[in-house]
């Protein structure tokens, strides 16, 4: 069995900050095939749909499709604040190496 993402605290009260939940959206972490590595990360603002894996924290809410799942099985899903800005981040255990600019990864 696969273990599921986590999500940091930090995650949720930016997405409460921001009025998400508020609007009815989550934030949406989903796996394309592209970026210079082999797949990349979209994050989004959207509303859950039905074969979403939901997680949720105090009305907060980040959502994964179903095809995306297997690989964020046990990554975490943070918000961090940096000299160069404020982003959502993944540490994704099951890539075995990512480009510089952190959303390319390779499996």
């Amino acid at each position: 069995m696969q273990l599921p993402p986590k999500v940091t605290d930090r995650a949720f009260a930016r997405l409460a900050e921001i009025g998400a939940g508020d609007k009815g959206q989550a934030l949406r972490v989903a796996v394309q095939g592209g970026g210079c590595s082999g797949f990349e990360y979209s994050i989004s603002l959207d509303a859950p749909a039905d074969d979403d894996l939901v997680l949720e924290n105090d009305g907060q809410r980040v959502v994964i499709d179903e095809v995306s799942q297997p690989f964020l099985a046990g990554a975490t899903i943070d918000f961090t604040e940096e000299l160069i800005g404020a982003r959502f981040t993944i540490d994704n255990p099951n890539a075995t190496s990512s480009c510089g600019c952190g959303t390319s990864f390779a499996m």
